[in-house]
């Protein structure tokens, strides 16, 4: 069995539901999918603020001289 820690972090870097299902001993990927789609979620948020930091950086105004 994988530790409490590693879990997320496995979802969080792309590690298939059904690799993880396997690893985790679940006998259904509805299991998997269930306990760790908010990972998943927390992940597309980070992105998106990480996305948005990014667009504000670029449309910072231009010095016109």
């Amino acid at each position: 069995m994988l530790g409490t820690g590693a879990r997320p972090s496995l979802t969080a870097a792309g590690v298939a539901p059904r690799v993880l299902m396997e690893l985790l001993g679940h006998s259904q990927i509805s299991m998997t999918m269930d306990v760790y789609t908010h990972v998943a979620r927390d992940t597309q948020r980070e992105a998106i603020s990480h996305m948005d930091r990014l667009l504000k950086q670029r449309v910072s105004p231009v010095s016109r001289e």
